[in-house]
C-alpha cells in the first residue's frame, strides 16, 4: 500500500490541537497503540484464490430502531463486520480482505485516475481535492476523534492539516459519551470518509448533546453557521462560506416532519442524510431539501479482488415518503411516485460485507478488540457523497439547486454510474433499473462533473 505520510506522523505522537477556543476545548491526543505499518501491496496470484475470511455482522445499539424513539430521537445507520479469524488490527489493506479504502472508493467514483478493478490492495492513489467546509452532525462526544482522524490519514497517505479539523459542542458544553460506543464509531466513520474524499476541505465535527431531535436539530443550525461563516453565532451579513452538511442518522417518518424541512433551506449549503439500513423511508433523508444517500454493494471477484460491478444493496433504505410532497426535480417520475417524494437520490458503497476500513480507538460495547473496523451502512454513503460533491467544487446555492442539477444530469453516463442490477425494499419489491429507481436513485457518482 501507499507508504505512511512521514509529515503527518509527528501529529500522532504529541500535539495540542489548534482548535479555536470559541469553538471547542483543545485536546491533547493520546499516542496510538501502534504506529501505522508500512505494507507492500498484496498482489493477486494467478490461479490462487485469496482465503475467505468469514465474519459476523453487528448492528450496534445506536442503530437499532425503538418504537419509543418515533418522532423524538434518531438512530445511526452504521453496521460493522467482526472478523472470525486473522484480526486485521495490524493496519489495512490486510491480506485476504477486500474491503474498501479511500483510494479504492476514489478509484470507483472517478476522483483519481482509475486503474482496472480498483483493487483495494493495489490502488494507492488518494484524492487531493476539496475546499471550503464540510460539517458533520452527530450525537454525543467522541474523545479520540482528532487523533483517530490523524492516524487514519497517515495510514492511507491522505494530506492532513490539524487546523482544518475542529470539534464543536453544539450546546456550548462537552456532551456525554455514548456508553455503547455506537455513536463514537459513527463519528469516526463520518469524519474519516468526508476527509478521505475531500482532504483539503475544512471539517467540523458538530457534537449534539444527545440523539434527541431537539439536540440534533440545534446542532444542524450550528453546523450551517460554521459552513457559512466559521462561527457558532448568527453569521454577519455578507458571509460567503459554502459547503456541505452530512447527517448519517435518521428516524422513521413522523406526521409533523415537514415542519423541520426549513432547517435544510439555508443558502450556500447542501445537506446530505443517510437513507437508512432497512426497507422504507426515514427522515431527514425524506426532506425534499436533503440529498438522500442510498447504498450500493461493490461486488468484487473472489479470485482477484477486482471490482466486478456496483450493484444495489438489498438492505438499503428507500421508497416513497408518506408526508413529503413530490418536488419539481422528481416530476418525471410522477407515474411511479404519485404525489409524494421518492428516495434515495444518489448512492455509494454501504453494504458492510463490502464495507470500508475505519480507525476508531474509542471503546465500544463489543467483543472485538481491534481499532481497525470494517464498517458499512448508509452512514458510510452520506459523508462519502458529501465529500465527493465538495471535491467537485461547484458549491450549489442550496440543496434544492444541487438536487436539480443531479436530476438534470442523471442520464449523462460521464457523470453517474447507473446501477441496473439488484433489488431492495419490502420483500425485495423494488428493482434497480435504467435511470432513477427506488433502490439507488440516479446511481453513484462518476467524477466531479454534473453534481
Amino acid at each position: 500500500m501507499r507508504p505512511v505520510a512521514a509529515a503527518v506522523l509527528p501529529v500522532l505522537l504529541a500535539v495540542i490541537w489548534p482548535v479555536p477556543v470559541a469553538l471547542a476545548q483543545a485536546r491533547l491526543p493520546l499516542p496510538p497503540l501502534e504506529p501505522p505499518i508500512r505494507r507492500e501491496p498484496i498482489l493477486a496470484v494467478s490461479g490462487k484464490k485469496p482465503a475467505v475470511v468469514p465474519g459476523t455482522l453487528v448492528i450496534p445499539a445506536s442503530s437499532q430502531v425503538r418504537a419509543a424513539d418515533h418522532g423524538l430521537r434518531a438512530h445511526t445507520n452504521v453496521r460493522y463486520i467482526t472478523p472470525a479469524t486473522a484480526s486485521p488490527a495490524e493496519a489495512p489493506p490486510y491480506s485476504n480482505y477486500g474491503y474498501e479504502t479511500p483510494a479504492s472508493l476514489a478509484c470507483i467514483y472517478g476522483l483519481v485516475t482509475a486503474i482496472s478493478g480498483c483493487n483495494p490492495n493495489l490502488t494507492t492513489n488518494t484524492p487531493a481535492g476539496g475546499s471550503q467546509t464540510i460539517a458533520i452532525v452527530d450525537a454525543y462526544d467522541d474523545p479520540e476523534a482528532a487523533p483517530d482522524l490523524a492516524y487514519f490519514s497517515a495510514q492511507f497517505g491522505l494530506p492532513f492539516v490539524p487546523s482544518k479539523f475542529n470539534i464543536v459542542y453544539a450546546s456550548g458544553s462537552e456532551p456525554p459519551v455514548d456508553e455503547t460506543g455506537g455513536w463514537e464509531l459513527e463519528e469516526s466513520l463520518d469524519i474519516e470518509y468526508a476527509h478521505a474524499m475531500a482532504p483539503n476541505a475544512t471539517i467540523y465535527l458538530v457534537e449534539a448533546n444527545s440523539n434527541s431531535n431537539v439536540d440534533l436539530y440545534n446542532a444542524i443550525v450550528v453546523a450551517g453557521r460554521l459552513v457559512v461563516c466559521g462561527k457558532t453565532t448568527i453569521c454577519p451579513a455578507g458571509s460567503a462560506g459554502k459547503g456541505e452538511v452530512s447527517m448519517s442518522w435518521g428516524g422513521e417518518e413522523f406526521s409533523t416532519e415537514t415542519a423541520y424541512d426549513s432547517y435544510f433551506e439555508s443558502s450556500n449549503i447542501v445537506y446530505f442524510a443517510a437513507a437508512g439500513d432497512s426497507s422504507g423511508v426515514i427522515y431527514p433523508c425524506a426532506s425534499p431539501y436533503v440529498v438522500c444517500a442510498g447504498g450500493t454493494t461493490t461486488a468484487r471477484s473472489l479470485a482477484t479482488g477486482n471490482l466486478i460491478e456496483e450493484i444495489a444493496w438489498s438492505d438499503a433504505g428507500g421508497g416513497i415518503s408518506s408526508y413529503e410532497a413530490i418536488p419539481t426535480y422528481q416530476a418525471p417520475f410522477s407515474s411511479l411516485l404519485g404525489k409524494f417524494r421518492g428516495v434515495p437520490d444518489l448512492s455509494s458503497d454501504a453494504n458492510p460485507n463490502t464495507g470500508a476500513w475505519v480507525y476508531d480507538s474509542f471503546p465500544i460495547d463489543s467483543e472485538y478488540e481491534g481499532n481497525w473496523w470494517i464498517v458499512g451502512g448508509t452512514s458510510l454513503a452520506s459523508p462519502t457523497l458529501a465529500g465527493i460533491v465538495n471535491a467537485a467544487g461547484h458549491f450549489a446555492a442550496s440543496s434544492l439547486a444541487e438536487l436539480t442539477t443531479i436530476y438534470a444530469n442523471r442520464a449523462v453516463t460521464a457523470d453517474f454510474n447507473d446501477i441496473t442490477y439488484g433489488a431492495c425494499g419490502y420483500y425485495s419489491n423494488a428493482f434497480s433499473a435504467t435511470g432513477w429507481d427506488l433502490c439507488t436513485g440516479v446511481g453513484s457518482p462518476k467524477g466531479t462533473t454534473g453534481k
